[in-house]
Protein backbone atom coordinates (compact mmCIF):
# COMPACT_ATOMS: atom_id res chain seq x y z
CA UNK A 1 0.00 0.00 0.00
CA UNK A 2 1.20 3.76 -0.81
CA UNK A 3 -0.26 6.95 0.94
CA UNK A 4 -1.59 9.20 -0.54
CA UNK A 5 1.50 11.34 -1.31
CA UNK A 6 3.49 8.92 -2.40
CA UNK A 7 0.92 7.54 -4.75
CA UNK A 8 0.49 10.92 -6.26
CA UNK A 9 4.60 10.95 -6.88
CA UNK A 10 3.79 7.91 -8.61
CA UNK A 11 1.98 8.79 -10.69
CA UNK A 12 2.79 12.36 -11.24
CA UNK A 13 -0.27 14.11 -10.17
CA UNK A 14 -0.87 16.00 -7.35
CA UNK A 15 -2.43 15.08 -4.05
CA UNK A 16 -5.30 17.28 -4.98
CA UNK A 17 -6.26 15.71 -8.04
CA UNK A 18 -6.01 12.10 -6.35
CA UNK A 19 -8.77 13.76 -3.60
CA UNK A 20 -10.50 14.95 -6.50
CA UNK A 21 -11.05 11.56 -7.94
CA UNK A 22 -11.98 9.88 -5.15
CA UNK A 23 -14.92 12.70 -4.61
CA UNK A 24 -16.08 12.19 -8.25
CA UNK A 25 -15.98 8.27 -7.82
CA UNK A 26 -12.99 8.28 -10.87
CA UNK A 27 -10.15 6.74 -8.40
CA UNK A 28 -11.01 4.99 -5.20
CA UNK A 29 -8.60 4.40 -3.06
CA UNK A 30 -8.15 1.10 -2.14
CA UNK A 31 -8.33 1.83 1.68
CA UNK A 32 -10.01 4.64 3.85
CA UNK A 33 -8.71 4.77 7.94
CA UNK A 34 -12.07 4.82 9.05
CA UNK A 35 -10.55 6.53 12.24
CA UNK A 36 -8.44 8.96 10.30
CA UNK A 37 -9.68 8.59 7.43
CA UNK A 38 -6.20 8.30 5.55
CA UNK A 39 -6.14 7.41 1.82
CA UNK A 40 -4.05 4.29 0.40
CA UNK A 41 -3.43 2.89 -2.76
CA UNK A 42 -2.49 0.01 -4.68
CA UNK A 43 0.38 -0.48 -7.06
CA UNK A 44 -2.15 -2.03 -9.55
CA UNK A 45 -4.17 1.56 -9.07
CA UNK A 46 -1.46 2.86 -11.36
CA UNK A 47 -3.11 1.57 -14.64
CA UNK A 48 -5.86 3.13 -14.06
CA UNK A 49 -4.76 6.16 -13.05
CA UNK A 50 -2.29 6.36 -16.16
CA UNK A 51 -5.76 6.34 -18.21
CA UNK A 52 -7.55 8.71 -16.50
CA UNK A 53 -4.73 11.24 -17.67
CA UNK A 54 -4.39 10.16 -20.90
CA UNK A 55 -7.99 10.22 -21.80
CA UNK A 56 -8.36 13.72 -19.69
CA UNK A 57 -5.04 14.91 -21.73
CA UNK A 58 -6.29 14.01 -24.83
CA UNK A 59 -9.78 16.20 -24.07
CA UNK A 60 -12.09 13.49 -23.06
CA UNK A 61 -14.39 15.32 -19.79
CA UNK A 62 -13.84 13.18 -16.62
CA UNK A 63 -17.67 11.94 -17.16
CA UNK A 64 -16.62 10.79 -20.11
CA UNK A 65 -13.42 9.09 -19.01
CA UNK A 66 -14.75 7.62 -15.99
CA UNK A 67 -17.86 5.95 -18.81
CA UNK A 68 -15.24 4.81 -20.93
CA UNK A 69 -12.61 3.24 -17.93
CA UNK A 70 -16.43 2.00 -16.56
CA UNK A 71 -17.04 -0.06 -19.59
CA UNK A 72 -13.66 -1.87 -19.40
CA UNK A 73 -12.14 -0.80 -22.38
CA UNK A 74 -9.51 -3.14 -23.52
CA UNK A 75 -5.98 -1.52 -24.42
CA UNK A 76 -6.57 -1.92 -28.45
CA UNK A 77 -9.82 0.12 -28.14
CA UNK A 78 -8.11 2.38 -25.88
CA UNK A 79 -5.08 3.11 -28.38
CA UNK A 80 -7.99 3.34 -30.95
CA UNK A 81 -10.01 6.11 -29.09
CA UNK A 82 -6.12 7.83 -28.60
CA UNK A 83 -5.29 7.38 -32.17
CA UNK A 84 -8.84 9.25 -33.14
CA UNK A 85 -8.83 11.73 -30.81
CA UNK A 86 -4.80 12.28 -31.97
CA UNK A 87 -6.32 13.39 -35.07
CA UNK A 88 -9.00 15.46 -34.07
CA UNK A 89 -6.51 17.28 -32.32
CA UNK A 90 -4.23 17.52 -35.19
CA UNK A 91 -7.05 18.68 -37.59
CA UNK A 92 -8.20 21.57 -34.93
CA UNK A 93 -4.19 22.36 -34.51
CA UNK A 94 -3.52 22.80 -38.07
CA UNK A 95 -7.25 24.78 -38.33
CA UNK A 96 -5.98 27.00 -35.89
CA UNK A 97 -2.46 27.16 -37.64
CA UNK A 98 -4.23 28.22 -40.55
CA UNK A 99 -6.35 30.83 -39.42
CA UNK A 100 -3.53 32.22 -37.84
CA UNK A 101 -2.08 32.52 -41.69
CA UNK A 102 -5.33 34.17 -42.13
CA UNK A 103 -5.28 37.17 -39.69
CA UNK A 104 -1.37 37.45 -40.61
CA UNK A 105 -2.54 37.73 -44.25
CA UNK A 106 -5.05 40.23 -43.18
CA UNK A 107 -2.94 42.56 -41.46
CA UNK A 108 -0.39 42.29 -44.46
CA UNK A 109 -3.05 43.52 -46.45
CA UNK A 110 -3.92 46.11 -44.27
CA UNK A 111 -0.22 47.56 -44.00
CA UNK A 112 -0.03 47.39 -48.29
CA UNK A 113 -3.53 48.69 -48.68
CA UNK A 114 -2.83 50.28 -52.21
CA UNK A 115 0.53 49.92 -52.27
CA UNK A 116 1.35 48.08 -56.01
CA UNK A 117 1.83 50.01 -58.81
CA UNK A 118 0.05 50.01 -61.94
CA UNK A 119 2.91 48.33 -63.46
CA UNK A 120 2.39 45.12 -61.63
CA UNK A 121 -0.96 44.45 -62.83
CA UNK A 122 -1.62 43.18 -66.77
CA UNK A 123 -4.57 43.55 -69.16
CA UNK A 124 -4.51 41.52 -71.73
CA UNK A 125 -6.30 38.09 -73.74
CA UNK A 126 -7.01 34.89 -72.21
CA UNK A 127 -7.42 32.17 -74.79
CA UNK A 128 -9.80 29.52 -74.36
CA UNK A 129 -8.21 26.43 -73.03
CA UNK A 130 -9.74 22.84 -73.07
CA UNK A 131 -9.30 21.10 -69.37
CA UNK A 132 -10.14 18.08 -67.32
CA UNK A 133 -11.24 18.72 -64.32
CA UNK A 134 -12.80 17.90 -60.63
CA UNK A 135 -14.76 20.32 -58.85
CA UNK A 136 -16.25 19.97 -55.22
CA UNK A 137 -18.38 22.77 -53.15
CA UNK A 138 -16.69 24.87 -50.15
CA UNK A 139 -19.09 26.17 -47.66
CA UNK A 140 -17.21 30.02 -48.38
CA UNK A 141 -14.68 31.65 -50.11
CA UNK A 142 -12.49 32.34 -47.09
CA UNK A 143 -8.64 30.71 -47.13
CA UNK A 144 -9.73 28.24 -44.22
CA UNK A 145 -12.69 26.83 -46.41
CA UNK A 146 -11.16 26.60 -49.64
CA UNK A 147 -7.36 25.25 -48.59
CA UNK A 148 -9.00 22.11 -47.00
CA UNK A 149 -10.99 21.32 -50.48
CA UNK A 150 -8.40 22.62 -53.19
CA UNK A 151 -5.62 20.46 -52.30
CA UNK A 152 -7.20 17.45 -51.89
CA UNK A 153 -9.04 18.04 -55.60
CA UNK A 154 -5.47 18.97 -57.18
CA UNK A 155 -4.15 15.42 -55.23
CA UNK A 156 -7.11 13.30 -56.83
CA UNK A 157 -7.17 14.89 -60.56
CA UNK A 158 -3.16 14.10 -60.39
CA UNK A 159 -3.92 10.45 -60.05
CA UNK A 160 -6.88 10.23 -62.23
CA UNK A 161 -4.75 12.01 -65.38
CA UNK A 162 -1.47 9.26 -64.24
CA UNK A 163 -4.41 6.34 -64.20
CA UNK A 164 -5.59 7.10 -67.70
CA UNK A 165 -2.12 7.92 -69.03
CA UNK A 166 -3.31 11.46 -70.02
CA UNK A 167 -0.13 13.95 -69.26
CA UNK A 168 -0.95 17.74 -68.19
CA UNK A 169 -0.39 20.25 -71.21
CA UNK A 170 -0.24 23.28 -69.11
CA UNK A 171 0.46 24.68 -65.41
CA UNK A 172 -2.80 23.99 -63.55
CA UNK A 173 -5.65 26.53 -63.10
CA UNK A 174 -8.32 26.76 -60.33
CA UNK A 175 -11.18 28.70 -60.53
CA UNK A 176 -14.32 29.08 -58.31
CA UNK A 177 -18.23 29.41 -58.70
CA UNK A 178 -20.92 30.75 -56.37
CA UNK A 179 -23.71 29.13 -55.05
CA UNK A 180 -26.69 30.91 -53.18
CA UNK A 181 -25.09 33.63 -50.83
CA UNK A 182 -22.24 31.47 -49.12
CA UNK A 183 -20.78 27.97 -51.02
CA UNK A 184 -18.69 28.19 -53.40
CA UNK A 185 -17.96 25.35 -56.36
CA UNK A 186 -14.29 25.03 -56.43
CA UNK A 187 -12.89 23.73 -59.74
CA UNK A 188 -9.05 22.31 -60.00
CA UNK A 189 -8.14 21.73 -63.73
CA UNK A 190 -5.60 20.83 -65.79
CA UNK A 191 -5.25 21.38 -69.85
CA UNK A 192 -5.11 18.65 -71.85
CA UNK A 193 -4.59 18.08 -75.02
CA UNK A 194 -5.62 13.93 -75.19
CA UNK A 195 -8.86 12.61 -74.94
CA UNK A 196 -9.19 10.90 -71.04
CA UNK A 197 -10.91 7.63 -71.61
CA UNK A 198 -14.55 7.06 -70.59
CA UNK A 199 -15.25 5.69 -67.16
CA UNK A 200 -11.89 7.55 -65.36
CA UNK A 201 -13.74 10.29 -63.66
CA UNK A 202 -12.89 13.14 -65.41
CA UNK A 203 -14.91 15.73 -66.65
CA UNK A 204 -13.31 17.89 -69.79
CA UNK A 205 -14.81 21.18 -69.96
CA UNK A 206 -13.42 24.28 -72.43
CA UNK A 207 -13.21 27.44 -70.42
CA UNK A 208 -14.06 29.71 -72.49
CA UNK A 209 -11.38 32.84 -73.63
CA UNK A 210 -11.64 36.31 -71.60
CA UNK A 211 -11.31 39.29 -73.92
CA UNK A 212 -10.10 41.68 -71.53
CA UNK A 213 -8.28 40.22 -68.15
CA UNK A 214 -6.37 42.29 -65.70
CA UNK A 215 -3.68 39.87 -64.04
CA UNK A 216 -0.80 40.15 -61.89
CA UNK A 217 1.50 37.40 -60.57
CA UNK A 218 1.56 36.71 -56.95
CA UNK A 219 4.85 35.21 -55.89
CA UNK A 220 4.76 33.04 -52.45
CA UNK A 221 2.40 31.07 -50.60
CA UNK A 222 -1.10 31.12 -51.13
CA UNK A 223 -1.90 31.96 -47.71
CA UNK A 224 -1.16 35.59 -48.88
CA UNK A 225 -3.12 35.49 -52.09
CA UNK A 226 -6.55 37.80 -50.67
CA UNK A 227 -3.72 41.00 -50.26
CA UNK A 228 -2.97 40.54 -54.20
CA UNK A 229 -5.98 40.01 -54.79
CA UNK A 230 -7.22 42.88 -53.27
CA UNK A 231 -4.42 45.02 -54.51
CA UNK A 232 -5.90 44.19 -58.10
CA UNK A 233 -9.20 44.93 -57.18
CA UNK A 234 -7.93 48.32 -56.33
CA UNK A 235 -6.21 48.76 -59.45
CA UNK A 236 -9.37 47.97 -61.34
CA UNK A 237 -11.12 50.52 -59.77
CA UNK A 238 -8.70 53.28 -59.71
CA UNK A 239 -8.11 52.42 -63.82
CA UNK A 240 -12.15 52.67 -65.06
CA UNK A 241 -12.84 49.11 -65.15
CA UNK A 242 -15.36 46.70 -63.05
CA UNK A 243 -14.38 42.81 -62.30
CA UNK A 244 -16.87 40.58 -63.97
CA UNK A 245 -15.94 36.87 -62.06
CA UNK A 246 -14.24 35.53 -59.00
CA UNK A 247 -11.33 35.07 -61.53
CA UNK A 248 -8.93 32.50 -62.16
CA UNK A 249 -5.83 31.09 -60.70
CA UNK A 250 -3.18 29.63 -62.64
CA UNK A 251 -0.09 28.11 -60.63
CA UNK A 252 2.65 28.55 -63.04
CA UNK A 253 5.32 27.23 -60.72
CA UNK A 254 4.42 25.05 -57.85
CA UNK A 255 7.63 23.58 -56.45
CA UNK A 256 7.57 21.92 -52.99
CA UNK A 257 8.64 24.87 -50.91
CA UNK A 258 5.10 26.80 -51.31
CA UNK A 259 7.07 30.09 -50.04
CA UNK A 260 8.34 29.71 -53.83
CA UNK A 261 5.10 29.45 -55.94
CA UNK A 262 4.34 31.52 -58.75
CA UNK A 263 0.82 32.23 -59.35
CA UNK A 264 -1.14 34.51 -61.84
CA UNK A 265 -4.34 35.74 -60.88
CA UNK A 266 -6.43 36.65 -63.96
CA UNK A 267 -9.96 39.12 -63.42
CA UNK A 268 -12.18 39.23 -66.10
CA UNK A 269 -13.13 43.27 -66.52
CA UNK A 270 -15.10 45.47 -68.57
CA UNK A 271 -15.00 49.23 -68.24
CA UNK A 272 -16.89 50.79 -65.80
CA UNK A 273 -19.67 51.73 -67.91
CA UNK A 274 -20.21 49.00 -69.77
CA UNK A 275 -22.86 46.67 -68.18
CA UNK A 276 -22.95 42.41 -69.22
CA UNK A 277 -22.77 39.08 -68.07
CA UNK A 278 -19.90 37.14 -67.02
CA UNK A 279 -17.80 34.84 -69.50
CA UNK A 280 -14.78 34.05 -68.04
CA UNK A 281 -15.63 31.38 -65.45
CA UNK A 282 -18.01 29.53 -67.43
CA UNK A 283 -17.65 26.33 -69.38
CA UNK A 284 -18.78 24.24 -72.09
CA UNK A 285 -18.94 20.85 -72.28
CA UNK A 286 -16.27 19.29 -74.79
Amino acid sequence: MFGIGDFARLGLVSVRMLRHYDAIGLLRPAHVDPVTGYRSYQAAQLSRLNRVVALKDLGFTLEQVRAILDDEVSTEELHGMVRLRRAELEARISADRARLRGVEARLRAIETEGAMAPADVVVKKVAPARVAELSALAPSYEPESISPVIGPLFGELCARLEAAGVPPAGPSVAYYLPEGDGPVRVHAAFPVSAEPPAGGGLRVVTLPGVETAATVVHHGCMDGVGQTFQALAHWIEENGYRSLSLGREVYLHCPEEEDAWVTELQVEVAPAAVTGPPTSNGTAPS
